[in-house]
């Protein structure tokens, strides 16, 4: 089953250019209204920042067989019933046929407080997973098979997102492929889990640096949490429901 990876690469690269100008088209905007908030959160409460990443997701449900499937990202169609929660605001949602064909989280980290935006971002991560599953196990989406579930984070390329981290655990030993390791390479490690465990179907890391406002310029950490991986997964399965 050939499957059509909708030109990522430059589609992303423009995505990557877009987070990096809508982010200080918000700075700036809410500097010049006098309302600027602390800090980088400046440059969050725009909303905007992984549109392009957005576009991208629908690209792929539509070059591979499902364009007549329901793409959800406005804010009152987002919501899935939970388990230990009523419900979850996911960022895209595929539907087709009243079937959920894929959930999508898109998040992003910026510096300088790599650390407790990255301890927030594991809890959340985790947590939304488990909640769907279980979900999920008690027929929350009706009688279906297994939805794509994915998770893509963008994280700042910097010296202090690379930097080694030091952890302080005075009763037992940090599993040692934590011991110094960056923040970079935590979320890395994070992806690969979230994997393992089949919390998600797909989990990916995106490293650019703030310099890529004008090249769109983006890295992996990994073969197994890089974009390619994320979005050979996603037109799979969405090729893969066309053909049923």
């Amino acid at each position: 089953m050939a499957i059509d990876l909708a030109d990522y690469d430059r589609k992303a690269r423009a995505s990557v250019k877009a987070f990096w100008r809508n982010r200080e088209k918000a700075r700036q905007k809410q500097i010049e209204a006098g309302t600027s908030d602390q800090g980088e959160r400046a440059g969050v409460t725009g909303g905007k920042n992984m549109d392009g990443f957005l576009s991208l997701v629908k690209d792929l449900v539509t070059a591979n067989g499902l364009g007549h499937a329901e793409i959800h990202h406005k804010r009152a169609l987002l919501t899935l019933p939970g388990y230990f929660r009523p419900t979850k605001m996911w960022d895209i949602l595929v539907l087709h046929k009243g079937k959920l064909i894929a959930a999508v989280e898109l998040k992003s980290q910026v510096g300088p407080s790599f650390g407790n935006n990255f301890n927030n971002r594991t809890e959340e991560a985790i947590g939304t997973a488990h909640d769907l599953w279980t979900a999920y196990r008690e027929k929350a989406f009706g009688e279906t098979s297994r939805p794509f579930v994915g998770w893509l984070m963008l994280v700042e390329d910097d010296p202090d997102s690379r930097k080694p981290v030091r952890d302080n655990s005075r009763h037992f030993n940090v599993f040692p492929e934590f011991q110094g390791a960056s923040y970079l390479k935590r979320y890395d490690i994070l992806c690969q889990r979230l994997v393992l465990e089949q919390l998600y179907t797909t989990a990916c890391l995106i490293t650019s640096r703030r310099s890529a406002v004008s090249t769109g310029n983006y890295d992996s950490m990994s073969e197994m949490t890089s974009l390619r991986t994320f979005i050979a997964a996603f037109a799979g399965h969405i090729a893969t429901e066309a053909a049923k």
